[in-house]
């Protein structure tokens, strides 16, 4: 393996470590919260780049955007603050899809400098390698467009950018599953598919308490989703425990 073991070593190598800062302004931008989660953004993309010993394009690209965007908060009138509390979470979004898809085309994924943080240098030239940084670009692509839809029809469509569904719900979704495809996806052998499940089975029960809390839909609909997500978590578990006794699983 390449570079230093341990935690933080595999925290600091993995690449939804370097999509942290495009994570976190997904999630906290919003009316009333832009300055602050740009400047969080800002700092996550310094930190990263401080602790680096060769800075890769994306969170190159996360100090330029978030820089930026903290710059024109600062400066902006008040009508260009609402419209960067609205509209900034999708153009942020839609930059970094736009980066992911860039660098398909390019042939030079962008997880590709922190899979060779982990692989050994023999198995960068192979298809394999190549193909699984190729799909799991995809999916952090297809996950922040998803972000960036969700997003637009919330602002664009029904005019509530805090809209819960919208703004927090199909987003963190989206990002939470494309974070655990990329542990997922490259493992040899590769776990069962329920070892892809379990963190979006793991959120329908606090889904399900939001939307009854903000009152986002009808309560038997919340209600369902709690119901749902502990008849699948509690599946999930006694399916994997029985994997283990039986020895199919480590």
């Amino acid at each position: 393996m390449n570079g230093a073991t341990g935690w933080g070593a595999r925290l600091m190598n993995s690449s939804i470590t370097g999509m942290s800062p495009w994570i976190l302004f997904s999630l906290l931008s919003g009316p009333g919260r832009y300055e602050l989660a740009a400047a969080l953004s800002l700092a996550v993309a310094v930190l990263l780049l401080l602790v680096r010993h060769r800075p890769v394009l994306l969170e190159v690209a996360a100090l330029v955007l978030f820089a930026g965007l903290t710059v024109l908060g600062m400066v902006a009138t008040p009508a260009g603050l609402r419209w960067l509390e609205t509209y900034a979470n999708e153009v942020s979004n839609l930059t970094i899809t736009a980066l992911a898809l860039l660098s398909l085309a390019a042939r030079k994924p962008l997880t590709t400098p922190y899979a060779r943080r982990k692989v050994p240098r023999a198995f960068w030239p192979t298809e394999h390698f190549r193909r699984v940084n190729v799909v799991v670009t995809r999916a952090w692509a297809l996950a922040f467009l998803v972000a960036a839809v969700a997003g637009g029809v919330g602002d664009l469509v029904l005019h509530h950018p805090d809209n819960l569904w919208t703004a927090w719900l199909i987003q963190a979704s989206a990002l939470i599953t494309a974070a655990r495809f990329t542990e997922w996806y490259p493992a040899v052998p590769r776990p069962p598919v329920r070892r892809l499940l379990m963190p979006f089975v793991g959120l329908l029960i606090p889904m399900g308490v939001l939307v009854l809390v903000y009152d986002a839909a009808p309560r038997w609909f919340a209600v369902a989703l709690i119901l749902i997500g502990v008849v699948l978590a509690r599946a999930l578990r006694k399916e994997v425990a029985t994997a283990r006794q039986e020895g199919r699983e480590p």
